[in-house]
């Protein structure tokens, strides 16, 4: 999954969190900020992929 497309996902969670807020739906809004917190894992995991990666390839251009 692309940066672009965990950023949208956290923003999709924040919409949905706003509008739960907004009309007391708390589920909603609990749905909301799960998604923000998926995302935030996803793009964390991407982070370490490609910290992994440069690593192995400093390490094998040696």
């Amino acid at each position: 999954m692309s940066e672009l497309q965990n950023k949208a996902d956290e923003l999709g969670g924040k919409v949905k969190e706003a509008a739960g807020d907004a009309v007391g739906n708390d589920d909603l809004a609990n749905q909301g900020k799960g998604e923000q917190t998926a995302s935030k894992i996803k793009q964390g995991a991407e982070d370490l992929k490609d910290k992994a990666a440069e690593t192995l390839g400093k390490l094998t251009d040696k």
